[in-house]
């Protein structure tokens, strides 16, 4: 990655902060879909334990808001990736 970019043209601290925002790019998608794991495991819990068996309604809304979170981790990731290539190169 750093190979690509002419070396006469960035300093070493503009490649260092490329790399920092990279990272924090993809720290940002781990937690979007860290939480969609939970939230979708929090839901499938609702509809095997026999107990929350009357939480069905909100077991619907955990796995939906999940797929709905994960798609936006998903879009906000490569868009940001996106304008990062663009900024940069």
């Amino acid at each position: 990655m750093i190979k690509n970019l002419n070396q006469s043209s960035i300093s070493r601290t503009d490649i260092l902060a490329l790399e920092r925002t990279k990272l924090a790019n993809e720290r940002t998608f781990l937690a979007y879909f860290r939480t969609f794991v939970v939230l979708l495991s929090s839901g499938f819990v609702i509809f095997k334990v026999d107990v929350l068996s009357n939480l069905t309604t909100l077991g619907y809304f955990f796995i939906s808001t999940a797929f709905v979170l994960l798609i936006i981790g998903l879009v906000r990731f490569f868009y940001v990736r996106k304008q990062i290539r663009k900024s940069f190169y």
